[in-house]
Formats: structure tokens, C-alpha cells, sequence
């Protein structure tokens, strides 16, 4: 990490007070971005719309490389953008290149959401399970889906943030921000059983302090990463023997939660309170899924064609 990087990232966690989660995802674009200039013997403050094409184009996936996927890509620009700016404000660069660079959004890309039907089904699958894991696996599910919290969010969960008796967690969204989010009674049941038995198991495997003040653990009884809750979830599919047709991603609980809620009568600015998003702008996207599923069961019930009216 060069000393400019390196002033970057101290300047998003004291003056923007983002997390520790977002500025390890900030380093790893800015790590990846100076180790092509190096490659490249390019100079960061002489930087082009040239030079950032190549760039682009050196990451995204080809048949030789497994490079980043063009959403993955779109969020890289995006930091990049910041960091200029941020190089701007310094008088370290003369202009912010990346302000000229426009990719398309995937708005058309509509997130992944399970079905009630899909939920149950996962559940109980999941507590057919012998392994030890099991418990836990099944109150993250649970947690999840009933709260919207983000991966973040959930693996950074210590137990003195639970409140049972209220059934409320208090969680750390984008910029620190602190918010409150009920769950349901199944996922308080859920970490009730597993925090009197597998919890205390997993804890004595673990030396770390930081162990004790959180309320999920890895195998070995240290803290969870967004990884390791990943590979959880993928664990859980494989051990259920379910596959919907796409990554049971943490997000998809996400995605879950805030539909279900817009199907059933919410109010979408409740929705964005819950979901922690700055812009009801974000939240609006979810109008466009449950939109997408009234048409689908309006043309699964409703004839096509004035024909099968008369066939009734």
C-alpha cells in the first residue's frame, strides 16, 4: 500500500466513518488498480480515459482469466472515482479522469427473491440435518430473512446488540450508521437454542477475545467473515440438496424480506427505514420485483385470448 492509498483510507474511516468491511473493499479495488499502473508503468496522477479503458478491459472476464464480472467492475470504477476526487480535493491531480467514465447499469437485472413456498422448504430442510452446524446455520437463516440485515450487518451481530424480550437487534449499516430491526419469533427461538448449546461449544475452540462479545462464530469459534457466511449458505444448499437456480446468496434473504413486506401492504419508506438505505431511490427497485410477480400470476390465471373464455 503506497502512502497516498494509504491516506485515502484513513480519511474514509475518520472523516466518512465507513466500516471496516467497505474500507477493505475499497483497498482490495485500489490495490488491484496500482498493480496494473505499475505493470504498465503508468503515473496515477497522469492517469487517462485511455489508460482507464485498458484497465477495464485487463479485468473483466475472458477465456484466459477469471476477472471481474461487470458488476463487480462497476463498483471498482466507483471507489476509483472517489479516490480521485479525493485526489482532487489534495490538489494532487489536476482533474478526475473517471468522472468521464460511464458504464451501463444492469437495471434490467432485477434482484433474486425465494418464494414463500421456497423459504418453507429451506427451512425444514435445513433441520433435517445431523450435523452440529446445523443449529446455527438454521438461526442465520432465520435472522436473515426476517430482519433484511446485510452480511455485514449479521456477522458483526454481538449479543449485547439482541434484545429477545423485544425481539430488536441493533445493527452498524454503510457509514456506521445505527439502526434498529425487529425479528421474528422463529429466529428468536432459533438463536435462543443455539446460544445456550453450539454457541458455548464453539467458543471454547477459540483464544480470541473478540470471540466472546459476538453472537455468530465460525467452526473453529472465531468471528465470521462475508466469505465464510457465503460459503455457509452454499453449505446449506449442498447438506438440504436444494437448488433454486441461483447462489443462495446473503442478499437473496435481503431481497426476500423487503418484497415480502411490499407484497403484503408495507409502506416502502418503512421498507427503506428497515432495509437501512440512504435513498428511497434504492428501495424502489423492489417495486419493480413485486411488479414483475403480478404479471406473472396474472398471465398463469388469466386467458390469453378470448378463445379460452369461451372454452369456460
Amino acid at each position: 500500500m503506497n502512502r497516498t492509498e494509504k491516506e485515502f483510507l484513513t480519511y474514509l474511516k475518520v472523516n466518512k466513518n465507513y466500516s471496516n468491511y467497505t474500507i477493505s473493499s475499497y483497498q482490495r479495488d485500489l490495490d488491484l488498480y496500482f498493480e496494473f499502473l505499475v505493470l504498465n508503468d503508468y503515473d496515477f496522477q497522469n492517469v487517462n480515459t485511455k489508460i482507464i479503458r485498458e484497465f477495464m478491459e485487463s479485468r473483466l472476464i475472458n477465456d484466459d482469466s477469471n476477472g471481474d464480472s461487470k458488476r463487480t467492475l462497476h463498483r471498482r470504477i466507483a471507489c476509483l472515482r472517489t479516490f480521485y476526487n479525493f485526489l482532487y480535493s489534495k490538489n494532487l491531480v489536476k482533474s478526475n479522469p473517471f468522472l468521464s467514465i460511464r458504464m451501463k447499469n444492469e437495471t434490467n437485472k432485477l434482484p433474486q427473491v425465494l418464494t414463500e413456498e421456497q423459504v418453507d422448504l429451506l427451512f425444514s430442510m435445513n433441520k433435517k440435518r445431523t450435523d452440529e452446524m446445523m443449529i446455527r446455520d438454521q438461526a442465520i437463516m432465520e435472522v436473515l430473512y426476517s430482519s433484511g440485515i446485510r452480511c455485514s450487518e449479521l456477522i458483526n451481530i454481538k449479543i449485547t446488540d439482541i434484545d429477545v424480550r423485544t425481539r430488536t437487534i441493533r445493527v452498524y449499516g454503510k457509514n456506521m450508521k445505527e439502526r434498529y430491526v425487529p425479528f421474528s419469533e422463529d429466529a428468536k427461538n432459533s438463536i435462543m437454542e443455539y446460544s445456550k448449546s453450539l454457541r458455548k461449544v464453539l467458543l471454547e475452540k477459540s483464544t480470541k477475545l473478540e470471540s466472546k462479545k459476538l453472537l455468530f462464530l465460525n467452526s473453529k469459534g472465531d468471528a465470521l467473515t462475508s466469505r465464510g457466511l457465503e460459503y455457509i449458505l452454499t453449505t446449506i444448499e449442498k447438506k438440504s440438496g436444494l437448488n433454486f437456480g441461483f447462489p443462495l446468496h446473503p442478499h437473496v434473504f435481503r431481497h426476500t424480506f423487503a418484497t415480502r413486506l411490499l407484497d403484503r401492504g408495507a409502506d416502502i419508506k418503512i421498507i427503506q427505514e428497515l432495509l437501512g438505505h440512504e435513498s428511497i431511490n434504492t428501495t424502489q427497485i423492489y417495486t419493480h420485483v413485486s411488479k414483475e410477480s403480478l404479471i406473472s400470476e396474472y398471465n398463469k390465471y388469466f386467458p390469453t385470448s378470448s378463445s379460452k373464455l369461451d372454452e369456460q
